[in-house]
C-alpha cells in the first residue's frame, strides 16, 4: 500500500503539472493524489523504488485483468469481445504485452502474465478502463495514457461528471467526505449518500470510498519540497484526524449575554418540544458567534461558532446575543499534541501490588491484565482492527465481566470508557486530582495522589466537565456534527459522546463512538449524514455495538452534552 513516502514522489514529480487542470474546479491535488494511490498504488511505488525514469513509471502503469472466460459487465467481457472489433487483435496485443511487461518489475503479477489469453484492462496511472477503446481506440494504441498530460486529463474529465452528477460543479470547495463520494462516483458511476465510504471495490476488508479517504487524509501530511503539508503526520498507534475547522461565516459578530445560565444553540429557528430536543450546543455567557446573514428569524439569528475546537452552526435566540464591539475572528482552540508532563498531569489510581481484571468488581484502579489488547497500527485499517479487538477482549456485554455489570441501581458507563481509552493509548481519567491538589500543581508544587484527600474518583457528570475544563491539554477537542464524530471513528480515533444530568446527584452518561465494521454500521439519512452513531456502551444495558436509543444525549433529563473526538 502507498505511504507518505511514495505521495511526496507523486507530489514531487507531478503536482505543478496537476494544479492547472485543477483551477476553477473544488477539486484538490491531495485527490488526485489519493487517486492515484488508489488506482495504481500496486505499481508505480514500487517502481519508483527501482529507481526506473518517470517515463517508463507511466507507461508501466497498467493492471486489472482480463481472460478469455471473461468475468465482468462492461465491454470487452472476453478477448473473444475484444478480437471482434477493428483493431481488435493489436489492442490485445498491447493489452497482453503490457500486462507481461509491467509483470517483470511488480511479482504479484508474474503468474498471470505468464498466460497467453490474459491481458490488462485499466491503463493509465489513473486507469482508464478498456471499455472505452470502442470511442477512442487512439488513446489506448498510441499509448496516450503514458503521458501524463494525458492520463491526468481523462481522470480529470470523468470527475468533472462526477462533480456535475452530485450537484458539486458550481461549488469552489468540498469537504473530504465530498471528494471522496466524488472518488466513488469515478469508480462506480454513482454515489448513494445513506452508504457513506461504504461504497466502490471491496478488498475484502474495506471499500473504496474508505481506502479513497484515508489516502486523501494522509495526502495531507506531505507537499513538495519547501512548501508546508496541511496536516502534520499521525504518530504510531494515533489516527490521523483534521485539525479543527475554522469558522467561515462572513456576518457580524455578537457574544452571548444570558440572563442566568448558557444559551441553547439550536437546529432550527424554534424552541422545540420538549425543549431539549433541537440543542445542538450549549455556549457558555460571553461567547464568541458570528451571524451567518444578521437577518432575524422568528427571533433567532442563524450563526456560527467554535467550542472547545468544534464547528457548531446553527439557531440563537437574538435577545440573548450582544453585537461586538470588535469585528474579529472567533479563536478556534484545537487539541495538544502530546499531555502536559508538568504541572496539572494525568493521574491513575496508585496500586501497591495485584492485577485489576474485567472479571472482577468495579473500583478506581485500571486495567493491568496480562496480555490486554492496545493500539499501535499506522493505518486506519490497522488502527480500527485493533479497537475492534479492543471492543471484544472487553466483552463489556459478557455477565463474567462483573466491572461493567450493573446492579443495586448503579451502572459504570464511566470505567467502560475509561477501560476502552485507556486500552487505546489515550487518558480519560478514572481518578482525578481534588480541587486542592489542582491548586497546588498549578503552583508547581508536588502532589502526592492519596484517594480521598488529592484524587477522588470521577463519574460521568464529572467527565463532562474533566473534558470541557482539561480535555485540549490532554489531546482531546469537540467536533460538531455526529458525521465528522463517526468519521474520527472509522479512521481508528477515539469518540465520545457524554451527557451531563441537571440532577447532579444522578447518573450522567457516556458512550464510545467505534469505527464501523462490515456487519456493524452507523444510521445515515438520505443525505449521507451520520443521524445515529455507532455506540459501544456499558450502561442499565450494555452492548458492544449498537445505535442506541434515537438522540438519548437531548433527553430531557440532561443539562448539555458533548462530542469529542482524540486521535
Amino acid at each position: 500500500m502507498p505511504n507518505a513516502a511514495d505521495m511526496q514522489w507523486f507530489k514531487d514529480q507531478f503536482q505543478s503539472a496537476a494544479e492547472p487542470s485543477l483551477t476553477g474546479t473544488p477539486l484538490t491535488i491531495d485527490l488526485i493524489t489519493a487517486l492515484a494511490c488508489q488506482e495504481t498504488g500496486e505499481v508505480w511505488p514500487i517502481l519508483r523504488k527501482k529507481g526506473l525514469p518517470v517515463a517508463d513509471i507511466l507507461r508501466l502503469c497498467v493492471g486489472d485483468t482480463i481472460d478469455a472466460s471473461g468475468g465482468r459487465g462492461a465491454f470487452p467481457k472476453t478477448k473473444a469481445d475484444l478480437l471482434r472489433e477493428p483493431q481488435g487483435q493489436a489492442i490485445f496485443t498491447l493489452a497482453h504485452d503490457a500486462l507481461v511487461e509491467m509483470a517483470q518489475h511488480i511479482p504479484a503479477y508474474a503468474q498471470v502474465a505468464r498466460k497467453p489469453d490474459k491481458f490488462c484492462h485499466g491503463f493509465g496511472m489513473f486507469q482508464r478502463d478498456l471499455q472505452f477503446f470502442k470511442n477512442d481506440p487512439d488513446y489506448f494504441l498510441d499509448r496516450n495514457y503514458a503521458q501524463f498530460a494525458s492520463t491526468l486529463g481523462q481522470c480529470i474529465d470523468e470527475l468533472k461528471r462526477a462533480l456535475k452528477k452530485l450537484g458539486f460543479d458550481t461549488r469552489t470547495s468540498l469537504s473530504d467526505l465530498q471528494l471522496a463520494a466524488v472518488g466513488i462516483a469515478y469508480n462506480t458511476g454513482r454515489f448513494i449518500p445513506s452508504k457513506g465510504l461504504k461504497q466502490g471495490f471491496f478488498d475484502g476488508s474495506r471499500f473504496y470510498g474508505e481506502l479513497l479517504f484515508d489516502f486523501i487524509q494522509l495526502a495531507h501530511t506531505v507537499a513538495p519540497q519547501a512548501q508546508t503539508p496541511a496536516l502534520p503526520p499521525a504518530a504510531d498507534g494515533a489516527a490521523l484526524l483534521p485539525l479543527a475547522s475554522p469558522v467561515t461565516a462572513q456576518g457580524p459578530m455578537f457574544r452571548v449575554l444570558t440572563q442566568d445560565g448558557m444559551l441553547r444553540l439550536r437546529k432550527a429557528p424554534e424552541v422545540s418540544d420538549p425543549p431539549q430536543a433541537n440543542v445542538i450546543a450549549h455556549l457558555p455567557v460571553g461567547h464568541p458567534v458570528r451571524a451567518i446573514t444578521g437577518k432575524r428569524v422568528k427571533g433567532f439569528l442563524e450563526v456560527e461558532t467554535s467550542l472547545s475546537g468544534g464547528l457548531l452552526r446553527g439557531f440563537a435566540s437574538a435577545k440573548f446575543l450582544e453585537p461586538e464591539a470588535h469585528d474579529t475572528a472567533v479563536p478556534v482552540i484545537d487539541a495538544e499534541a502530546a499531555p502536559p508532563s508538568t504541572g496539572i498531569v494525568a493521574v491513575y489510581m496508585p496500586r501497591k501490588s495485584g492485577v485489576t481484571k474485567r472479571t472482577g468488581p468495579a473500583n478506581a484502579h485500571s486495567l493491568n491484565e496480562p496480555r490486554q489488547p492496545g493500539r499501535s497500527g499506522t493505518t486506519p485499517a490497522q488502527l480500527c482492527d485493533e479497537l475492534a479487538a479492543i471492543i471484544a477482549w472487553l466483552a463489556v456485554d459478557d455477565p463474567a465481566h462483573q466491572r461493567y455489570q450493573p446492579h443495586s441501581g448503579l451502572t459504570f458507563c464511566n470505567i467502560y470508557a475509561h477501560d476502552y481509552c485507556h486500552l487505546a493509548g489515550v487518558y480519560l481519567p478514572r481518578v482525578w486530582w481534588t480541587g486542592k491538589a489542582l491548586t497546588l500543581l498549578a503552583q508547581g508544587k508536588p502532589v502526592e495522589p492519596l484517594y480521598g484527600d488529592t484524587i477522588a474518583e470521577v463519574r460521568a457528570n464529572d467527565l463532562f466537565r474533566w473534558l470541557r475544563d482539561f480535555g485540549i491539554p490532554f489531546g482531546w477537542r469537540q467536533t460538531g456534527t455526529l458525521t465528522k464524530l463517526q468519521q474520527a471513528a472509522n479512521q481508528g480515533g477515539i469518540g465520545i459522546i457524554v451527557a451531563r444530568r441537571k440532577e447532579d446527584g444522578k447518573s450522567g452518561h457516556i458512550v464510545m463512538v467505534v469505527p464501523e465494521t462490515q456487519e456493524q454500521t452507523a444510521r445515515r439519512g438520505a443525505d449521507g449524514e451520520v443521524t445515529a452513531p455507532l455506540q459501544s456502551q456499558a450502561g442499565a444495558s450494555n452492548f458492544q455495538y449498537g445505535r442506541g436509543r434515537a438522540n438519548w444525549w437531548n433527553g430531557e433529563e440532561f443539562a448539555e452534552s458533548a462530542f469529542w473526538i482524540h486521535a
